[in-house]
């Protein structure tokens, strides 16, 4: 597969996490991450995709809308490991009482992917955070 193609496949993956969350499909993040993912988002780490699904999860379920928007890529692919950096900006609403409260942040994510039989998958990622807007309070558990 030519390089460009694979820059494009990394990519589809890349994007697929934004939406999973968007879309709060948890079921998508398997075609994101292995199942051996290592999370380290520095106030937590987690040692699996089931860990981070089930770390992440109360944070978005009483969430109202988001947006995950990725740029500025950077992606060195060798065989049949790639190593990429990507810029984040999430954008959070809040809902009932918090409605018109807002959270947002930017960093990167730094990633470690392998191709695997399925296409690219992420097996580990770390979030560096660089800036926060609003309040975390939007991030909640579903009531």
């Amino acid at each position: 597969m030519p390089k460009s193609d694979e820059y494009a496949d990394i990519m589809a993956t890349l994007a697929r996490y934004s939406t999973a969350l968007d879309r709060r499909d948890w079921a998508l993040l398997s075609e994101v991450f292995t199942e051996d993912l290592v999370y380290d988002a520095g106030e937590w780490v987690t040692h699996s995709l089931a860990s981070y699904i089930e770390r992440l999860q109360p944070y978005l379920d009483g969430c109202g809308p988001t947006q995950h928007l990725l740029g500025n890529d950077r992606i060195e692919i060798e065989g049949d490991e790639a190593h990429s950096a990507i810029y984040v900006r999430a954008f959070h609403v809040g809902t009932d009482e918090l409605s018109q409260t807002t959270y947002e942040m930017f960093g990167e994510y730094r990633d470690v992917l392998c191709r695997t039989k399925a296409g690219w998958r992420i097996r580990h990622r770390s979030l560096r955070l660089q800036y926060e807007l609003g309040t975390r309070d939007v991030l909640r558990p579903a009531t």
